[in-house]
């Protein structure tokens, strides 16, 4: 019998050929003891990053062209994308030329977060939330901290489309774009440079 969560990856499975990604696999894999996210640098065709919320076995992910930001007056904008397997939270490396995502991946922060959403006073679980079109979490990451809302807006070449917006709390700062000056990866230190040199050289 396929679960639940894999049903749900089945778009993530069609869009890649795992002989020659080294990306991870769809498998069944335990849920954290509290739920995590991930901020990935995602240098394709362009750089972007990619954020993502664990919930119901799997990484609900979005596509932030310019990044996250600490900056309460700024409305970032964020496609919706294939959910991705729990594995991925820690995915470092380089996706090969031709293939879906072509490029270097690095994780820019990696933490756990709470889910605050509620309709009409009511909670209501991430999945719930994503079809409401409203998050609230707070985030406890390496970087990021504090609350922060996605919002959904419109649809965009058949991807939702959201805004990514930082709430005013004690770690709002309008100065600095801390995963933008700080680049570097919260598992090995590692830049995008670096990861890209290791991955030709794997390849050579």
């Amino acid at each position: 019998m396929v679960s639940k969560s894999n049903e749900k990856l089945a778009e993530y499975r069609q869009r890649r050929h795992f002989q020659r990604t080294p990306e991870p696999e769809v498998r069944e894999a335990t849920p954290h003891a509290q739920p995590v996210f991930v901020i990935q640098q995602h240098d394709a065709s362009h750089l972007h990053y990619d954020f993502r919320l664990e919930s119901d076995g799997v990484l609900h992910s979005w596509a932030i062209p310019k990044g996250p930001t600490t900056n309460t007056r700024i409305r970032r904008l964020a496609i919706q994308t294939e959910d991705h397997p729990l594995d991925y939270a820690t995915f470092e490396g380089v996706i090969p030329a031709g293939e879906y995502g072509a490029g270097t991946v690095l994780v820019g922060d990696y933490g756990t977060y709470e889910n605050y959403s509620e309709k009409n006073d009511h909670p209501l679980a991430i999945r719930d939330a994503i079809l409401n079109g409203q998050l609230s979490i707070w985030l406890e990451g390496d970087k990021l901290h504090g609350g922060y809302a996605l919002i959904r807006t419109r649809f965009i070449r058949g991807r939702e489309s959201w805004l990514f917006i930082k709430m005013h709390d004690e770690w709002a700062d309008a100065e600095h774009e801390i995963i933008k000056t700080s680049p570097y990866s919260v598992l090995t230190g590692r830049s995008l440079r670096q990861i890209a040199d290791e991955g030709r050289k794997k390849a050579a």
